[in-house]
């Protein structure tokens, strides 16, 4: 382990920035999944932080916005749903590793 996990209000920034803009483009679906994600957020484990940011740190920033912008634009399309915030960081995770094999 690298650096210490990245914080849970950092990680949650993210849905709200996302948030913001679905709301910009009129998608209000997507922006109520993503305020839903911004709320859950608070109770992801930390071992996923932590995991989350080994692989950042790892892969690096560029590797990671593209492993991420499919699974947002989905969100945002409409194309995916997910209940909490650790499914979304799953997801994440798991094509992450994809990248490191």
């Amino acid at each position: 382990m690298g650096k210490p996990a990245v914080s849970r209000d950092a990680f949650r920034g993210l849905f709200a920035f996302y948030a913001a803009k679905a709301h910009h483009d009129h998608k209000a679906e997507a922006e109520h999944s993503l305020l839903r994600m911004f709320g859950s957020a608070e109770d992801i484990p930390d071992t996923l932080l932590q995991q989350w940011s080994d692989r950042a740190e790892m892969l690096g920033s560029e590797t990671v916005g593209r492993v991420m912008d499919p699974s947002v634009r989905q969100i945002t399309n409409g194309n995916a749903r997910y209940d909490h915030a650790s499914d979304f960081l799953h997801t994440l995770l798991r094509d992450l590793g994809q990248k490191m094999q």
